[in-house]
């Protein structure tokens, strides 16, 4: 069953269930497809239904931070259950730890030192592991882990 079958299955069943937030999730999610079918004059790959997905995903906790911030927390709690909805679609992220062993890796392979070269070691990392990490958690880990790098050559008056 292609993933477009399963959004129109999952439709049906929370239209006759009458669940309203699964099935204006899953209308939005639906028009995010068609749309960016429709962007990319082409059917969408796998990859480019999940980078739907998980854009939509983010729209949601973007939106959920905004609300809270401004003490609109009736509308982070709907953005909240739509999220539950999408995340759904989305495969199963690395933990932080898992995804900190990859960021060291990548620092070492890179060879970055300092946080000048965030930008070099996010790229590699998104362009390998997009689908299965956080990009939040993984910019925050290398930040840290680059800052640290950073004061051990300072430090030492390496440069």
């Amino acid at each position: 069953m292609s993933f477009n079958d399963r959004i129109q299955e999952e439709l049906k069943d929370a239209m006759r269930s009458k669940d309203q937030v699964r099935l204006s999730t899953l209308r939005l999610l639906k028009t995010a497809l068609v749309n960016e079918r429709i962007a990319k004059v082409r059917d969408l790959t796998p990859e480019d239904e999940m980078e739907v997905v998980r854009r939509a995903a983010k729209q949601r906790r973007e939106s959920i931070e905004a609300y809270e911030a401004a003490g609109r927390n009736d509308l982070a709690e709907k953005e909240r259950a739509e999220l539950a909805v999408i995340e759904e679609y989305l495969p199963e992220m690395l933990s932080a730890e898992e995804t900190a062993a990859i960021v060291d890796r990548i620092i070492a392979e890179t060879g970055a030192a300092s946080k000048a070269d965030t930008g070099k070691v996010m790229g590699a990392l998104m362009s390998r592991h997009k689908s299965e990490i956080d990009g939040r958690v993984a910019k925050e880990i290398v930040a840290a882990r680059l800052e640290k790098a950073g004061i051990r050559d300072q430090g030492s008056g390496i440069r």
